[in-house]
């Protein structure tokens, strides 16, 4: 996998496989074997990678596509969490204190909580 992400980034950026090994201060061989997975990259190398294709380490490793998917599956089911949350608060205000006010508040409150955490994240 990281050397599938490899090969797409170098590629995506019109750098051969000598130039990357240039930057790197490694040989050719080195570059072509992670990119075929025979082996992988140490930690600092790795940074060094990142650097040299400017992406982020843990864009190599997991590939972009996973990591923007991963944050929009796990603001969806916080979204639907919250949602059933603010409609329950609402659901309890109103039994217990009999007061529509108060359950618009406790609404509002997890509304105001749902906007916050999609700016946020």
């Amino acid at each position: 996998m990281v050397g599938n992400n490899i090969k797409r980034f170098r590629t995506e950026r019109g750098i051969t496989q000598d130039e990357l090994a240039e930057k790197l201060s490694v040989t050719r061989q080195a570059v072509s074997n992670w990119e075929r997975g025979k082996t992988e990259p140490d930690i600092e190398t790795l940074d060094r990678l990142a650097q040299a294709l400017d992406v982020s380490a843990e864009a190599l490793i997991y590939g972009e596509e996973a990591k923007k998917k991963s944050k929009q599956i796990c603001l969806k089911i916080s979204q639907n969490g919250i949602e059933f949350g603010s409609t329950l608060a609402m659901i309890i205000s109103y039994v217990t204190w009999r007061s529509i006010g108060w359950a618009i508040l406790h609404g509002m409150l997890g509304w105001a909580y749902v906007i916050y955490y999609a700016l946020k994240y």
